[in-house]
């Protein structure tokens, strides 16, 4: 699954990856926490990593590639599910 959207700020692409990770393990959002990490590159960010823990352990995580405009969406045993592509979206 692979879409384009237009993400301008950041608060927008954290809620976005919340809602996929909830929709493909069917989760709550309201009730899922979601932890994000700073991704450096030689010093300089360049994207984030988010992770939603659901019951039982479960952790799924998206990646933010801001250089490539992308994030890409990753279930609990490491495969791809999804990928966003973004047409506008904050600076990394």
């Amino acid at each position: 699954m692979c879409t384009v959207v237009s993400l301008p700020t950041l608060d927008e692409v954290q809620r976005h990856v919340l809602s996929i990770l909830c929709n493909h393990d069917q989760l709550d959002p309201e009730q899922t926490p979601l932890h994000r990490a700073l991704i450096t590159r030689a010093g300089r960010p360049c994207g984030l990593l988010f992770q939603a823990q659901g019951p039982r352990l479960l952790k799924t995580y998206a990646v933010w590639a801001g250089e490539e405009n992308r994030i890409l969406f990753y279930d609990s045993k490491g495969i791809r599910f999804a990928e966003t592509r973004l047409s506008e979206g904050p600076d990394p």
